[in-house]
């Protein structure tokens, strides 16, 4: 049976994390980006349909090719930004279930024959596994800044073109300068947010 995580972990994950809109001047290695995809990529996803697709934005070329679809106020701090992380679902992510769920003949046929339903287990599981890849981010000691706030159609023509890849959200990645961290936002009290059945 998994032990409680320690204070010290729960904070780096959850309670003294923050939203990161400006950042140190420090790369991130390629290795590490490959260690975060094969840390998030563990978290479940219905039926292991695992439909997020991720482009890790990071070459100056790459980033100029980002920047127009972005918002005016996205553009600065995802430009200094190390890394930004464009958070995608494959809405053919079927074409791999037979691989991914191999003890069920036939489970691509839960998602290829309609359109929606298709639609909203990509669109589902694919935002669950980018927030696994935040979570996954700070465990492994990086900062991150999640954002709407962009062109979707223009960085899926820019970046997916010729896929069935469809944005989600964007994050940036790297080492956050805490300047430039708002003063915390408040959150609902339980009992907005929950109630027990």
């Amino acid at each position: 049976m998994p032990s409680p995580l320690d204070q010290t972990a729960l904070d780096q994950l959850f309670l003294t994390a923050r939203t990161h809109n400006a950042w140190q001047n420090r790369p991130l290695p390629d290795e590490l980006l490959h260690r975060l995809y094969h840390t998030f990529r563990m978290g479940p996803t219905s039926a292991n349909c695992c439909p997020a697709r991720i482009v890790f934005v990071k070459s100056k070329e790459a980033k100029e090719k980002l920047q127009p679809a972005l918002a005016e106020g996205n553009r600065a701090k995802s430009m200094a930004a190390p890394v930004t992380a464009i958070i995608g679902y494959d809405m053919k992510f079927y074409e791999n279930m037979e691989r991914l769920f191999p003890h069920v003949k036939g489970v691509r046929g839960w998602f290829d024959t309609d359109e929606q339903t298709a639609f909203t287990a990509a669109f589902r599981n694919g935002t669950l596994q980018g927030a696994y890849l935040i979570v996954a981010a700070r465990a492994l000691g990086l900062d991150c800044g999640p954002m709407s706030g962009f062109d979707n159609a223009m960085v899926d023509r820019l970046f997916f073109s010729g896929t069935e890849v469809k944005s989600n959200f964007l994050c940036n990645l790297g080492y956050g300068d805490p300047a430039g961290v708002y003063p915390r936002s408040p959150r609902l009290e339980f009992s907005e947010a929950c109630s027990i059945a």
